[in-house]
């Protein structure tokens, strides 16, 4: 049971970390570069943006293609979740448990935004057929290496403002470091 809690704490703790944070740009923030907060010089920021899809903002281009990835982040947050309490009971390394926790924290903070935000903060596309499952993640967390007006010759990006690399938030950061906890894990266990 010890080891059950130890997990499921450090997933609880992202979730909450991470709703508290979106919750706060929200309700403390201008959307967008108007709102936009130096944290580090013009390197770090925060700002305010909505992600309507998935990672990188991909859509999958159909009415009812936010629904299916929702969808999909419940599903794949429930999978993680049996296998974290298949790993518990058979004894897997710390680690890689660890690894998956993270995954699992940051997968369940999205799915609470694409679930209910459409719902509670209003915030689901004017287009979408419903509200609930249609919510957009909050995004806030910027590495702004570059950013700028890109020139009109460029595919899908020309004449609109872009960033060098993407927003994120604090879900974002969670799944990435679980998957890249459990890529390295596995690779020292492979030596």
């Amino acid at each position: 049971m010890k080891q059950f809690i130890k997990y499921f704490s450090i997933v609880w703790l992202i979730i909450l970390a991470d709703q508290a944070f979106k919750l706060w740009v929200h309700t403390h923030m201008a959307m967008g570069t108007d709102g936009q907060i130096n944290l580090l010089g013009n390197v770090l920021k925060l700002t305010y943006t909505l992600n309507a899809g998935m990672a990188f903002s991909i859509h999958l281009g159909f009415k009812y293609g936010k629904l299916l990835i929702t969808m999909f982040r419940a599903l794949a947050s429930l999978s993680i979740l049996g296998y974290i309490i298949q790993s518990i009971r058979s004894n897997a390394p710390a680690a890689w448990i660890f690894g998956w926790a993270l995954v699992l924290g940051g997968a369940i903070g999205n799915s609470i935004d694409s679930i209910f935000y459409g719902v509670y903060l209003n915030n689901a596309p004017a287009d979408a057929p419903m509200k609930w499952f249609y919510g957009q993640v909050i995004d806030m967390l910027h590495i702004d290496l570059w950013s700028g007006v890109m020139p009109s010759w460029v595919p899908i990006w020309g004449n609109y403002y872009v960033y060098c690399l993407p927003v994120f938030n604090i879900a974002d950061v969670a799944v990435s470091a679980g998957l890249g906890f459990c890529l390295v894990y596995s690779k020292k266990s492979l030596f």
